[in-house]
């Protein structure tokens, strides 16, 4: 028989680094997917859209951008009071500031995108007409002429209620 030999008090033997890059890009790709963007910040003013009973959905959402249009929430009633008032992207503003926005939002397109954007009005229904018109008098000056109402599905009685 042989004698065993005891083992040497040498440590730990070295990690294997050699799976590292694989483990990396693994992680990398998980949280590719799994993350959500933010498509739009926290709204400020609520908006109670109307019903219409012919509706389209918009292909590329990608190529729109959202004018909120209604009385702010309660957090910030206090400040900004209860009339109807414009959001665009995470600020409230006037309506001279929809141009602007509409131009920095097309600036940050590329050349091919910008003749298919979008802009769409997502307004309380019961904001009255005169600020909407404000804001698509605004639209005209900076020639955004494709211009969208967003509604939910329904019948128009519904709306009545």
């Amino acid at each position: 028989m042989g004698k065993f030999s005891k083992k040497k008090e040498g440590g730990t033997p070295a990690i294997s680094t050699a799976s590292l890059p694989d483990i990396v890009f693994m992680l990398l790709f998980f949280f590719m997917v799994a993350t959500v963007m933010r498509e739009n910040g926290e709204k400020k003013v609520t908006v109670k859209m109307p019903s219409a009973d012919q509706v389209k959905k918009i292909e590329k959402k990608g190529l729109v951008s959202y004018i909120y249009v209604g009385t702010p929430i309660k957090k910030y009633q206090a400040k900004y009071g209860t009339a109807p008032r414009i959001q665009l992207n995470d600020a409230f503003a006037d309506v001279k500031e929809v141009g602007p926005f509409v131009l920095a939002e097309r600036a940050a397109k590329r050349d091919e995108e910008k003749p298919l954007m979008i802009t769409s009005i997502k307004a309380d229904k019961d904001v009255g007409m005169g600020i909407i018109t404000d804001i698509k008098e605004e639209l005209r000056k900076v020639n955004a002429l494709k211009v969208n109402y967003s509604t939910k599905k329904g019948s128009v009685e519904a709306n009545n209620d």
